[in-house]
């Protein structure tokens, strides 16, 4: 008896150890997710990390740009469905996928051409495409950025909770995180070239290579003709309201004709 009330007791304390854990999920919408990764260097800067989980009407999990993979994690998206899909949006968000490909062994990874070039080491199942692969059509739509010769982005649109994920084409590093992780010459260097919560726009070198401009224009006129409510990126602070003003906002250096949402109203 006595044992059994000390295994019960046990037991007790495990779950609430385990519900006094946060959650390393943050519920965006219904049916996506996004997961805060941790502080990387980039060239001597740091960077927060992010990934957007997303749940397809059929139960899959699709995951974009996957963050370093630990056992919390691992068991907390194992919880809310199968892990399906792995998405690589360029070239540079490549370096969670050998982890989450060896946890979840029957996942499909997915990467653009630069991508699956760069990673020899890893099997891609899928390459992404203009057009959404069956798995995911009228769940994400695909809008290319080909602008830069430096970077090439796959832009994504959640429908169901009108939601834009952008990778390295918004880089909103927040005043708090910048005072934390920059030194003050690197705090200036930001707003320098752009990348804060204040200014948040493309790493400088992408915004000088864009050279292809009317594809570039192209391309965010697609996405704002979606009138998005949420923009998520990979790198900063994201937007809970008014995606569209914010894209708007973040994509004004590529040209003063992008429609903005007052010039269409008065159209």
């Amino acid at each position: 008896m006595v044992s059994s009330e000390a295994h019960i007791s046990a037991t007790l304390l495990d779950r609430e150890e385990e519900m006094s854990q946060p959650s390393r999920l943050e519920r965006v919408d219904a049916d996506i997710w996004i997961a805060e990764g941790p502080v990387v260097s980039f060239y001597g800067f740091p960077y927060p990390t992010r990934s957007v989980i997303v749940r397809l009407p059929n139960g899959a999990l699709w995951v974009w740009s996957p963050i370093p993979l630990d056992d919390a994690l691992m068991t907390e998206v194992s919880g809310i469905g199968p892990v399906a899909h792995l998405i690589s949006p360029n070239k540079l968000h490549h370096l969670g996928l050998a982890d989450w490909r060896a946890a979840f062994p029957a996942a499909r990874l997915w990467g653009l051409p630069s991508t699956v070039r760069k990673r020899r080491d890893l099997r891609f199942d899928g390459v992404l495409e203009d057009t959404p692969p069956d798995a995911w059509q009228g769940t994400l739509e695909h809008v290319m950025f080909r602008g830069s010769p430096l970077l090439d982005e796959m832009m994504f649109f959640h429908r169901p909770s009108r939601t834009v994920l952008l990778a390295d084409l918004s880089e909103a590093l927040s005043r708090e995180f910048l005072v934390r992780h920059w030194a003050p010459w690197q705090r200036f260097i930001a707003r320098l070239w752009s990348i804060t919560e204040a200014s948040p726009k493309a790493p400088l070198e992408v915004r000088l290579s864009t050279i292809r401009r009317r594809a570039a224009r192209a391309a965010i006129q697609r996405l704002l003709a979606f009138d998005p409510e949420n923009v998520i990126m990979a790198h900063g602070a994201w937007q809970r309201h008014h995606g569209r003003v914010f894209l708007e906002r973040t994509f004004s250096w590529l040209s003063p004709q992008l429609p903005t949402a007052s010039t269409e109203g008065n159209q």
